[in-house]
């Protein structure tokens, strides 16, 4: 059995993890684009709804597909629930509505800093350790995601004057609260109940109670469903429910039951310099000193960070991480 005393814990090095990291952070790259594509005659709020109503009769199918009960106990659902309204409503309504106000590049760098809270809530709720190796990597990719961050606002700023600067703040405001609501989900997954659920039939029902939720928050603040049927739309949404949502999630997700979330975060941190490089092509993104830099320092984060050893699990309640980085000495 995986992370028992006496076995090698995996990391994201370990091919059954590194295959499914490399393949969502890959996907999840280009899907900052492609929301992008999504704003304008349709609400915001009604084009997370669609992508999840797709997302989760996907993954409905798949399970059916699968021959897996479709049942879930009443703390599944519960689970299934809070997933659904961190992830799939809090994290997505969020993000979406930042790209209003700064590049989909800017979000998508914003969005690696989500390995501080899966940290240091997986530290908090599964009594996760932190190696000086972790931490020291995790030191300098921040730096480095600092460095574009400050690179995209003064750019911003210098294009809008006031305005562009207030912009560029809300939409950073937004993009973090994003980030938060998915942390919480993310180490949700490092639960002894969460792991005990099967993953199709679980995100199967989180997304259709993250779709509930989307669609009653949209028809709240802005009204009856509305739909653009140009194929650029309709293809973004299927494209965004299937391959961003119902393949990518199962793989990650498996990814934090396999060496938790501080390390699965680590997807976030490359997610951005794909977001850029597809920014640079799309949107005119202009890559500075500060930004080359700043990507640099997040690849040598990373190779710190990734030769940190993982540790063996560490029980706390009814929370049990799968594979920590070890207590500081």
């Amino acid at each position: 059995m995986r992370g028992e005393p006496g076995h090698d814990a995996p990391t994201l090095l370990t091919p059954r993890v590194l295959i499914p990291f490399i393949i969502c952070t890959l996907i999840w790259g280009s899907t900052w684009i492609v929301i992008r594509g999504q704003l304008g005659e349709v609400p915001v709020t009604w084009s997370v709804a669609y992508r999840f109503f797709v997302a989760s009769s996907a993954m409905f199918a798949f399970a059916l597909w699968k021959r897996k009960p479709l049942g879930l106990t009443r703390g599944g659902h519960a689970l299934a629930m809070l997933i659904g309204l961190t992830q799939f409503v809090g994290n997505f309504n969020f993000v979406y509505r930042a790209e209003q106000y700064v590049t989909s590049g800017l979000v998508a760098v914003l969005f690696a800093l989500l390995m501080v809270p899966n940290t240091v809530l997986s530290r908090i709720f599964l009594g996760s350790g932190l190696s000086r190796r972790f931490l020291l990597g995790a030191g300098i990719a921040i730096c480095g995601v600092a460095l574009m961050i400050v690179r995209e606002y003064r750019a911003m700023a210098l294009a809008g004057g006031d305005a562009g600067g207030d912009a560029v703040l809300l939409g950073i405001g937004l993009t973090l609260a994003g980030v938060f609501a998915a942390s919480i989900a993310n180490v949700t997954q490092g639960s002894r109940l969460a792991r005990a659920q099967d993953m199709a039939v679980m995100l199967a029902w989180a997304m259709l109670y993250g779709a509930l939720g989307d669609a009653a928050y949209a028809w709240i603040t802005a009204g009856p469903p509305v739909i653009a049927t140009n194929a650029a739309y309709l293809g973004g949404i299927v494209y965004l429910g299937i391959f961003a949502s119902a393949v990518a999630f199962p793989l990650y997700f498996g990814i934090i039951r396999e060496v938790g979330p501080g390390q699965a975060a680590w997807s976030s941190m490359l997610v951005p310099i794909i977001a850029m490089l597809i920014s640079t092509v799309m949107e005119g993104y202009h890559w500075t000193p500060n930004a080359i830099i700043g990507g640099v320092l997040a690849f040598i984060g990373l190779a710190i960070a990734l030769k940190a050893r993982p540790a063996r699990p560490v029980v706390s309640g009814n929370m049990t991480p799968v594979a920590v980085e070890p207590p500081k000495a």
